[in-house]
């Protein structure tokens, strides 16, 4: 096959979706990869050049499966972008083992496994890798010490990537999203929370999907060719102010 592939991890819904729908439109084919199975199965039958695979990357035995799977089907993998996330926030003593688990299992071991698995398919293809990271890797902040710890996990492990997997031509990157407006930022953010990113954010807004999307493609396409081993904020500039959200405080 000689349409280049790309794989996107939580590519059902938010800024996997609107990762997906760029790469389609810049003739990649796109993989879409979730385990919640009917909005898959939504997504990909609204969006041409798409193919769903329904798998939980927190599942240690899936990378390989999955490799598999796409070498019998399309021979080949260009991207991979490793978006599928959870999130859990709340105080530090509220934070018990099974918590710590599932963001740690799906955030940062899911992600390595996977990513392990598919890296021969990389090699072949002298490819990309982006991992999804987030400011809360790059900067403290109350109520998300397990998905801030895995993020910033997430950013080292995409180092470690870019400096073993280099010799190969693979690239590996790290998008570090500040605020977007989601679905669920929309549900979960109250009007005090808000304002507060607004005030604390320079360019006084959220992000939206589409511009994460167009940094993620861009780290991922030729253009980026000698771009390896870095961490991309977009976020407004909200990561350089360093200024606290009190709204966020318990």
């Amino acid at each position: 096959m000689t349409q280049p592939i790309a794989l996107v991890t939580g590519g059902a819904r938010g800024i996997g979706k609107a990762t997906a729908e760029l790469f389609i439109e810049n003739g990649y084919h796109a993989i879409l990869l979730d385990r919640d199975e009917d909005a898959l199965a939504e997504t990909s039958a609204a969006m041409a050049g798409s193919t769903p695979y329904v798998c939980d990357v927190s599942n240690p035995q899936a990378g390989g499966e999955i490799a598999a799977k796409i070498r019998a089907d399309f021979g080949r993998l260009d991207c991979l972008v490793n978006n599928a996330g959870v999130a859990d926030f709340g105080p530090i003593e509220a934070c018990d083992q099974a918590t710590w688990r599932k963001i740690m299992d799906t955030n940062l071991d899911g992600m390595f496994y996977l990513t392990q698995a598919l890296t021969p398919l990389l090699k072949d293809a002298r490819g990309s890798i982006v991992n999804i990271a987030s400011i809360s890797g790059l900067r403290a902040s109350t109520l998300r010490v397990a998905y801030g710890t895995s993020k910033a996990a997430v950013i080292h492990l995409t180092k470690q990537q870019a400096c073993e997997l280099g010799e190969y031509g693979i690239r590996a990157n790290a998008v570090a999203p500040g605020p977007v407006k989601t679905k669920l930022s929309i549900a979960v953010h109250t009007p005090e929370i808000i304002q507060a990113y607004h005030d604390a954010i320079p360019l006084n807004r959220y992000g939206s999907e589409r511009e994460l999307a167009e940094v993620i493609f861009f780290l991922c396409s030729p253009k980026a060719s000698y771009v390896t081993g870095q961490v991309i904020a977009v976020d407004g500039g909200f990561e350089a102010t360093g200024v606290g959200l009190p709204a966020l405080r318990v």
